[in-house]
């Protein structure tokens, strides 16, 4: 019971932060998302230094995916031009050089490592800018919108709950059992039909973009967080840890509750981009 309640208090916190950092304005969003792409980054590199493979330092490259965050929002919300790219590609190329100088024992490895932190985690979390200041032909300057940043996010917390509360309940057949044998078919598809209840909220309230739009921004969202979950459980298998980290009580650690989030936004970016911003 101790347990549920810590958890149910940190995920109430941890939603309600999410929820007033988007909505408040851009400037919010962000600080946020730098902050949160620090933290899994420093999670991430943490994890595969527990292999002895490499030493890598993730306060240094946590700060670079926060630099690329920044850079992308600079651009996208139109508050620098194409040359602001350049911090970010400095970076890369110091991370390189270094390597040069630093006579470790496997410096291919660690440039391997780096470099996928980089395109798994800050990549895909600096792709979040592009949903909040999306392409509208009838406005000359980037407008922020966080309706779709907050649709998101309900899509992969309803997913969640629901696969939960079926899974629990009634799950049986295992959906992926070699990389994570907890997940089932039947908390899938519990956790699709409340991700399209709440498309079906979204559509209410948002009735510029048709229903049937928003329901397939749900679904896709859903299986691609899917995936994105399995991917870590992947990675955390491969470095024998059970949780990314202890940063939130009852949870793990930040990229346990941002690993859907990995994956879905490609879906939810690609899907806007063709159907809806055309």
């Amino acid at each position: 019971m101790k347990n549920f309640i810590i958890r149910l208090l940190t995920g109430i916190v941890y939603v309600g932060v999410i929820i007033f950092c988007v909505i408040w304005n851009s400037c919010t969003f962000l600080a946020l998302f730098m902050i949160i792409t620090i933290l899994c980054l420093w999670e991430f590199y943490r994890m595969v230094n527990i292999t002895g493979e490499t030493k890598i330092n993730p306060y240094v490259h946590g700060a670079g995916g926060a630099l690329l965050f920044l850079t992308v929002f600079l651009f996208i919300s139109g508050t620098a031009g194409r040359y602001i790219f350049s911090l970010y590609l400095l970076y890369i190329v110091v991370t390189l050089i270094y390597e040069l100088y630093g006579k470790h024992k496997n410096p291919i490895t660690r440039m391997a490592y780096i470099i996928l932190g980089q395109c798994y985690i800050a990549l895909p979390l600096s792709v979040l800018n592009l949903l909040a200041f999306p392409s509208d032909s009838t406005s000359n300057s980037p407008v922020y919108q966080w309706i779709w940043i907050i649709a998101l996010f309900v899509f992969i917390w309803a997913s969640d709950t629901g696969a939960y509360l079926i899974g629990v309940r009634f799950g049986k057949h295992r959906l992926w059992k070699r990389i994570s044998p907890k997940k089932s078919w039947e908390g899938f598809f519990g956790g699709l039909v409340f991700a399209i209840a709440a498309a079906f909220i979204f559509a209410h309230y948002q009735p510029q973009i048709a229903w049937h739009h928003w329901i397939a921004l749900s679904v896709g969202v859903v299986v691609f967080g899917v995936y994105g979950d399995l991917v870590e459980s992947m990675i955390k298998r491969s470095v024998e840890v059970k949780d990314s980290g202890r940063s939130l009580p009852g949870h793990g650690g930040f990229l346990d509750r941002f690993d859907s989030l990995l994956l879905a936004v490609y879906a939810m970016l690609f899907y806007m981009q063709i159907f809806i911003q055309h």
